[in-house]
């Protein structure tokens, strides 16, 4: 099985931070959004990868680190325009060639993973199994009908009136009978060529398409306050560990990481949270569910629920929360008056006392 990981959109929904950087390095407990994903396909064992890039795709490589990845291998492919997922399967065809692959969104956390689901889909190997999950609101989804043995009898892209509360997950399992759809569907109204236009082609020429309900948590990060709610969900899961330096002044209470060349002094962390190496808190409140970078500077500050990137300085303002600070970003203020900020990279802000 190969993996197709897709990481081309431009993230207008996470601007100013998309304006900078690609959505997809977005850090959610200090690690991008992308290294979630590789970690998440490593586990199904799969050492052939193919991420689908798009302007960005420089920044997206240099971030990854190369083409060789911890026993895998990546493969670059360019997508100069956002035409739909199923574009992207279209493109990556040479890549794939006729083997079995998972495909990735790159913006999409699955808490607990999915090798249950690769499992499943090796045993029976229909021509697509989906990971579908119940939400509140199914309009903004893929909606799946199902029958009570798993198999998927329809598929609509963002119906106004869903037919279920069945969402598709942002990781498909496809057999190469998917390529002969991808050929047969026609650009949507939206000019793109949709995923579940090719499954529901699959569903209707009499090709097998089975669905298995998700029960971990899954963050799709498009938006901000999706970034916020992936990072506490992901800080929930840290394990203490103390290899920066803290001084005798401060406490940290929990679950608490502060990585290597980090400096704590006379601060208190009430975890999870985490501080990046070469990161400094001083006279600083920090947590819960807080993500400091590396880098930066929090001194005489507040912050709770929020993140604050590489090279982020805070000083003098406490009650920060639900925030989220970006790359070299500086916030400065003599108030202790509660704050909410979202605040691009490169930006500097002085809150009035």
């Amino acid at each position: 099985m190969k993996a197709l990981i897709l990481s081309g959109g431009s993230g207008t929904r996470l601007r100013p931070f998309s304006h900078s950087m690609p959505k997809q390095l977005m850090p959610i407990a200090n690690r991008p959004v992308l290294e979630h994903v590789l970690a998440r396909v490593a586990e199904l064992g799969v050492t052939e990868i193919g991420i689908v890039v798009g302007r960005r795709g420089r920044e997206i490589a240099d971030a990854l680190g190369g083409a060789q990845r911890s026993g895998a291998r990546i493969t670059y492919i360019p997508q100069e325009q956002p035409l739909g997922l199923a574009h992207c399967v279209s493109l990556a065809r040479d890549f794939l060639g006729d083997d079995d692959f998972v495909m990735f969104l790159g913006d999409n956390i699955l808490s607990q993973g999915v090798a249950e689901i690769a499992e499943e889909f090796r045993l029976r190997r229909p021509a697509c199994q989906l990971v579908l999950r119940k939400v509140d609101d199914p309009r903004q989804f893929g909606v799946a009908e199902t029958d009570p043995g798993g198999t998927v009898t329809r598929l609509e892209e963002k119906p106004v009136s869903p037919r279920s509360d069945l969402a598709v997950v942002g990781v498909y399992f496809f057999t190469a009978a998917v390529h002969e759809a991808v050929a047969a569907i026609r650009p949507s109204g939206r000019g793109e060529l949709e995923i579940t236009h090719a499954i529901q082609w699959l569903i209707e020429h009499g090709h097998l398409v089975r669905a298995t309900e998700y029960s971990g948590r899954w963050s799709d990060t498009g938006r901000l306050e999706d970034v916020l709610e992936c990072n506490r969900d992901m800080l929930d899961e840290l394990t203490r560990e103390i290899t920066g330096e803290v001084d005798e002044d401060s406490r940290l209470l929990g679950q608490v990481v502060v990585e290597a060349g980090a400096r704590v002094c006379r601060s208190y962390i009430m975890g999870p949270a985490i501080i990046g190496a070469r990161s400094t808190v001083c006279d600083s409140r920090i947590g819960p569910h807080t993500s400091i970078g590396r880098g930066c500077v929090i001194q005489d500050a507040g912050l709770g629920y929020s993140i604050a990137l590489d090279g982020a300085r805070v000083t003098g303002v406490s009650g920060v929360h639900a925030s989220v600070i970006g790359r070299g970003a500086t916030v400065s203020c003599a108030s202790g008056s509660q704050q909410r900020l979202i605040v691009g990279d490169h930006s500097t802000v002085v809150v009035a006392a």
